[in-house]
């Protein structure tokens, strides 16, 4: 749907100062829209970004003169398909392709259809960007440059990595699907379930480490998680899979207790002690209604049922009023369908807050006992945890040291030397 434009004015520098506000609005709210389209006529996807900005280019010096088109969005990308063929043509190193009218005027209305799909665009650059021949890495650094629009600073900063290592990566990614011919497309019905999975993981990973940073000075990154969320958003509208609309509930129910999470100094407040009229309400209510879509399919994944465990966290008024009797039936559903030691952990604490801290300490032992987890410090601390409620000072103390020996993210770090020094005394 076409944004509105407002009349312009008659004075010209008024007039220019309206289009401006109006671009600059446009390239807020369609410029990664029209990309994706740019990309489709183009095949490049850095000659799409540089066509993207020559459209703007050109807006800011045509608009003014000539008034607002009646489509804006679709005056832009034959505006930046023009111009990137006739750059291209000059510098001698373009084949065109049958169907690109080379001599379309942009400002003739040729080329205004092109920009309807663009919301199948939109869909085709997230399935490209999540291509599994790309790294994880890969995947997540393209999708948030090239779907979202962060640039190479804002994703290194977000993911603690060197600008120019994180540039090398994008540069890396684009060249792999140049180079491996990989399609601009949305996969065939066939082939939808395991590239939606790798699409759904790359937001997932993103909304992560926003939820709960990896490493660094701060619990949570708002941006990012925010940022995922968007995506999941964009994802639901133009493909509404269970498993997506399962996953966009699972963010905004966990998102919704980020303003209770941690302190004003930015310590960790676990789940239990948590103030929850600070848990945003809004949130809440989307989240369970999306989880109760998601169920209702009948083809509900492990995204919806993590989503139907936080949801029943977010209908207890206090943490004494949780059903653990409900999430560890979720967990038992979501080890089935997707059995791993993470979950097998979680499921632990549920089992212990159900039944007592031992019985949940012989699941986290078997685990360890298989090897697994063992680099992971959560695990640890959760150990140290279930031991210390047991009254278990000698083995809390040496898993929590263990945890601390692996913990990357500092207020993580505090909380884990406070537990540990109240062990002490």
């Amino acid at each position: 749907m076409d944004h509105p434009i407002p009349a312009c004015p008659n004075d010209p520098p008024a007039r220019e100062a309206s289009i401006r506000q109006t671009l600059d609005s446009l390239y807020r709210s369609d410029s990664r829209r029209i990309f994706a389209t740019l990309v489709r006529l183009l095949g490049d996807f850095d000659v799409a970004e540089e066509a993207l900005h020559d459209a703007f280019r050109a807006a800011l010096e045509q608009w003014p003169r000539e008034g607002l088109p009646a489509n804006p969005r679709a005056w832009l990308v034959s505006a930046g398909r023009f111009k990137a063929i006739d750059g291209l043509r000059r510098r001698a190193r373009y084949e065109l392709v049958e169907d690109f009218d080379t001599e379309a005027d942009p400002n003739s209305g040729d080329g205004f259809q092109e920009a309807e799909s663009v919301e199948d665009d939109r869909l085709r650059l997230v399935f490209t960007c999540c291509h599994p021949a790309l790294s994880a890495e890969a995947q997540v650094a393209l999708t948030l440059r090239e779907v979202c629009g962060l640039t190479t600073e804002e994703i290194a900063r977000a993911f603690l990595a060197a600008p120019p290592t994180l540039a090398q990566r994008i540069v890396r990614a684009k060249a792999k699907i140049r180079d491996a011919r990989i399609p601009y497309e949305v996969p065939a019905p066939a082939e939808l379930p395991a590239r939606l999975e790798s699409v759904l993981r790359v937001i997932y990973l993103v909304f992560n480490e926003g939820y709960s940073a990896s490493a660094g000075e701060s619990v949570t990154r708002a941006d990012l998680a925010d940022e995922a969320i968007r995506l999941g958003r964009l994802l639901i509208e133009l493909l509404p899979e269970p498993e997506a609309i399962g996953l966009l509930g699972l963010m905004l129910l966990q998102a919704s207790r980020r303003a209770a999470r941690t302190t004003p100094a930015g310590d960790i407040i676990l789940l239990e002690d948590q103030d929850r009229s600070l848990w945003n309400p809004a949130q809440i209510a989307e989240g369970i209604a999306l989880v109760q879509r998601a169920f209702a399919s009948r083809r509900a994944g492990p995204y919806s049922v993590q989503a139907a465990i936080a949801a029943v966290h977010a209908q207890a008024e206090r943490a004494a009023d949780t059903d653990w009797a409900r999430i560890v039936a979720l967990y038992d559903l979501l080890a089935r369908i997707s059995p791993s030691p993470v979950v097998e952990l979680n499921r632990a604490v549920a089992v212990a807050m159900r039944d007592g801290p031992e019985a949940g300490l012989r699941i986290v032992d078997a685990i360890f006992a298989r090897g697994e987890l063992a680099d992971y410090h959560l695990a640890h601390a959760a150990r140290a945890d279930l031991c210390r409620r047991l009254g278990r000072s000698e083995d809390a103390r040496a898993a929590y040291l263990k945890a601390l020996e692996l913990v990357r993210q500092e207020p993580e770090r505090r909380f884990l030397e406070r537990r540990l020094a109240q062990l002490g005394s």
